[in-house]
This record gives structure tokens, C-alpha cells and sequence, in this order.
């Protein structure tokens, strides 16, 4: 058996059979409003999370972490907003719902029940 170098990536197996992610995000944008004019914070996150998988969000202090999950789990700042990309959450039985535009109140129903954001230090997030 071949071993392929720990710095060579490699292809996950997919099947048509495979269920879709969980949780995908593509092409994710995120400016904030400021005095100066929008600043672009987050610009092109591709993740996905496997159902029953753990993700984290690893990079350096103010590369756009925070404002990436925050908005998967749709709590931006007053002054943040998703300018780009998609965010899909699968359910159960496979269907599909769009998070960016989500209104408040369908936000409500997910938080907490289908959708969550552990910080890893509550205080300073």
C-alpha cells in the first residue's frame, strides 16, 4: 500500500447515494457598514459539515471567523450583512432551505433546535 504525503490533499469518496452536507456554505461574502463606507470582513468561505460532524473554525485573529459563523446562524451585527454566496441547511428528509434572508422569526425556530454556535470564549465573542 502507498502512503500519499500528509501535504498532498486528497479526495473524499461521493456517490450520487451520499446525502447532501448538513450545513453548506459557498462563495460566503460579509461586509460591514462604517462611517468610512463598507468594509469587506469575509470574502469567498467554502465550508461544508457532515451530518453528525464537529467543525471548527481555525485562522489567525481577524481573518473572519467570528462574522462567519455568526452569520450561518444568522446574528451579524446591526451593521454586518451577508453580501455574497449561499448558506444551506439540509433537513431530515433532505430538504433543502436557504439561510441568507431568512427572516427573524424563522431564525427563532432554528437556533437552539436544528442550529448552534459554541464559541470558544463566550466572553470575548
Amino acid at each position: 500500500m502507498s502512503r500519499v504525503p500528509e501535504s498532498h490533499p486528497t479526495a473524499l469518496h461521493t456517490s450520487a447515494a451520499d446525502p447532501a452536507p448538513l450545513l453548506e456554505v459557498r462563495d460566503l461574502g460579509i461586509a460591514y457598514r462604517t462611517r468610512r463606507g463598507p468594509v469587506e470582513a469575509v470574502r469567498g468561505i467554502d465550508l461544508s459539515v457532515d451530518h453528525g460532524a464537529v467543525t471548527a473554525l481555525v485562522g489567525e485573529s481577524g481573518s473572519g471567523k467570528s462574522s462567519a459563523a455568526q452569520a450561518v446562524i444568522g446574528l451579524l451585527a446591526d451593521n454586518g450583512a451577508v453580501t455574497d454566496g449561499t448558506i444551506t441547511l439540509t433537513g431530515a428528509e433532505g430538504q433543502r432551505q436557504e439561510l441568507v434572508g431568512l427572516p427573524e422569526r424563522s431564525w427563532r425556530a432554528l437556533r437552539g433546535t436544528r442550529i448552534g454556535l459554541i464559541p470558544q470564549d463566550p466572553t470575548s465573542s
